[in-house]
């Protein structure tokens, strides 16, 4: 039996569970919302809110993109650049901080400064975080915020870099339904050819027994 061709128009949704800067913005959103409760007045500093928003529309507009880019990868796109503008701003906020408190942020000349960054390079999940949450100071802190930012950044503009090749190659939905229609009413030409085709043969076949019968009858009534 012949298989059945698929003409697929709707893309396979990624997983971001599987993304492992996902897995770093929601980290960085609970160590966000752990710092500010620890670092920041409870009452009367707006950079609370701002700080907690940023580290959340990054890991929501992760979510939402992905589930878009089901039909539409410009869209996907768009709301991934969104969530790397807010974790941007979220990492500048760290900045700020560390500038205000005239506190060090650290760099490789820091003598913590390689442990720190195989650190946040190595661990993903807020599980691995938590023991250290109620434990480091402000400045510490505050440095990994900013280098989670730094790596989500990074890992975020290679994967935007493969979609937008992606895009490039493919199109979108609009290509993708043009293509489907093409290719199903190209499929069900080629079909129909083949049956005529099919058919024309049979016909041939039929007329040359009915010319062999007719001689074999004329034959015998001789």
């Amino acid at each position: 039996m012949e298989e059945k061709k698929e003409y697929n128009v709707l893309r396979k949704q990624a997983n971001w569970h599987n993304l492992w800067f996902y897995h770093k913005t929601l980290t960085l959103y609970h160590l966000t919302v752990v710092f500010t409760q620890r670092f920041l007045p409870a009452h009367g500093d707006r950079t609370v809110d701002q700080m907690v928003q940023a580290a959340r529309s990054g890991k929501q507009n992760i979510v939402e993109g992905t589930a878009d880019g089901v039909t539409s990868t410009e869209m996907e796109i768009k709301l991934l650049n969104v969530a790397r503008a807010s974790i941007q701003e979220l990492q500048e906020d760290y900045a700020d901080y560390l500038r205000n408190h005239q506190q060090s942020l650290w760099d490789s000349s820091h003598k913590r400064y390689e442990a720190m960054l195989r650190f946040c390079r190595n661990n993903n999940n807020v599980e691995q975080y938590e023991p250290f949450l109620n434990t480091w100071r402000d400045e510490e802190m505050a440095n990994v915020a900013y280098t989670l930012c730094r790596i989500i950044d990074k890992m975020m503009t290679n994967y935007l870099k493969k979609l937008e090749a992606r895009f490039v190659a493919e199109g979108g939905i609009k290509e993708r339904m043009t293509a489907a229609r093409i290719g199903y009413r190209t499929d069900k030409e080629e079909a129909l050819r083949a049956a005529q085709q099919e058919i024309a043969a049979l016909k041939a076949q039929v007329a040359r027994l009915q010319a062999i019968i007719e001689k074999l009858t004329k034959e015998q009534s001789q």
